[in-house]
């Protein structure tokens, strides 16, 4: 209603303004030509008063609604008034700036593509041009496993073995579901990624796919490695994922319990769209299993958070150095365990170093599936394991507790 008052107002006066240039005109060509500068039409009025009066009325008229339009703005908005009086429509709007430094030259079927959105989590490379739920175009580089660390790939038409999938996928003009293709072999793929703080990788990026996908991808690409974003170095609780609130219930339940290793052993899927929202909870504190409930809810300024949390932030802990003249006792590897079969999570947290350097086949809900020898835990829980592959190298995959579904222990 505000908005209709105005406009109504305006036109109202920029009609009695071309009827006061009109009425000029009709006095004399002088008059008319003056009347088109606002304050030399002020003087026209004042000499030619008969003449302009009806102009003036009308005008006046359509003050009334200007006014009573701009009073119901500044009681509903007075921001958004505040930004029409000091003419901030009128400056063109900073162009945004990239999330992520993503520097490709190519096609994707034969269009050019410039992703906007680059992840690489779980083992899956994404790069991605669109904001809708469908991608307009989309390539996905599927790994065996998730690898942690720097990420060094070759591979050419001819090589044989267990490689990663090729997805490429792309939303032809009046359709509603994309179409996609997958290669397992016949491409050419060099992927060269290095750790970036606090949750970023970088470096190149060479697809080429067969001739007739007219697919060829060169540059250098950022990815994000979660789906956490981070503020002067804290997560922002303000960002919607389901990372963001799985940080919060951690960080919630460590400053409650006044510990680190405080372990989440299951966890309901959350819903990003729902505030607030109740999460049943079944936790591990120093070995002990607890189950309770806490409630989800998110503030526009401060993000997400717990209800009622009042507690405060841990104190860094503080390491203890050793003195120069005590030599550290050097504790003996364990013996890995001689059991085979499968192996409860619970059990693996429990007593991490009985399973040191024993082979490992987890399976992830995603389906997917990390064989290798078990290093340990690292400071945030999550298990290790290590796989030598092909050629030069290793590769280590680190799992979340809240992902896995099944460990197995080979047979010896």
């Amino acid at each position: 209603m505000d908005t209709l008052l105005i406009l109504l107002g305006l036109l109202l006066i920029l009609a009695a303004y071309v009827w006061l240039i009109a009425r000029a005109f009709e006095r004399s060509l002088f008059w008319g030509l003056a009347s088109l500068l606002p304050p030399l039409a002020l003087l026209f009025v004042l000499v030619h008063w008969r003449h302009a009066r009806s102009a003036v009325a009308l005008g006046g008229l359509g003050c009334i609604p200007l006014v009573v339009g701009l009073t119901l703005l500044a009681s509903q908005d007075s921001a958004r008034l505040e930004a029409i009086l000091r003419l901030e429509w009128l400056t063109p709007e900073a162009a945004a700036k990239p999330e992520l430094a993503i520097n490709l030259r190519g096609e994707l079927n034969g269009k050019p593509f410039a992703p906007e959105q680059a992840e690489f989590i779980d083992g899956v490379l994404s790069l991605r041009e669109g904001q809708d739920f469908y991608a307009h175009r989309e390539v996905q580089v599927r790994l065996a496993a998730p690898v942690s660390g720097p990420v060094r790939l070759d591979v050419l038409p001819d090589d044989k073995g267990r490689l990663p999938e090729i997805e490429v996928s792309w939303l032809a003009p009046g359709q509603d579901l994309p179409e996609a293709v997958r290669l397992q072999r016949g491409y050419s793929l060099h992927l060269d990624l290095t750790p970036k703080a606090p949750n970023r990788m970088e470096g190149a990026f060479h697809l080429v796919l067969p001739a007739d996908m007219q697919t060829t991808l060169s540059g250098s690409i950022e990815v994000f490695t979660d789906r956490l974003r981070y503020v002067n170095g804290d997560v922002d609780t303000r960002f919607d994922s389901r990372d963001t609130l799985r940080h919060v219930l951690q960080d919630y339940l460590q400053r409650r319990f006044g510990r680190r290793d405080v372990v989440i052993t299951r966890l309901p899927v959350l819903d990003t769209q729902r505030a607030p929202q109740d999460v049943p909870l079944a936790i591990e504190v120093a070995g002990e299993a607890q189950e309770l409930q806490v409630t989800l809810e998110k503030n526009p300024a401060r993000g997400w958070g717990v209800r009622d949390d009042h507690y405060p932030r841990l104190k860094a802990a503080a390491a203890t150095p050793v003195p120069a003249h005590v030599a550290a006792p050097a504790s003996a590897p364990l013996p890995p365990a001689a059991e085979s079969g499968q192996l409860s999570l619970e059990r693996l947290q429990g007593n991490p170093q009985r399973y040191l350097n024993r082979r490992m086949r987890v399976t992830t809900e995603r389906g997917r599936v990390a064989e290798g020898v078990f290093v340990g835990l690292d400071a945030d829980g999550r298990i290790v394991i290590r796989q030598v592959i092909d050629g030069p190298g290793e590769a280590s995959y680190t799992l979340r507790p809240s992902e896995i579904t099944d460990i197995q222990l080979p047979a010896r």
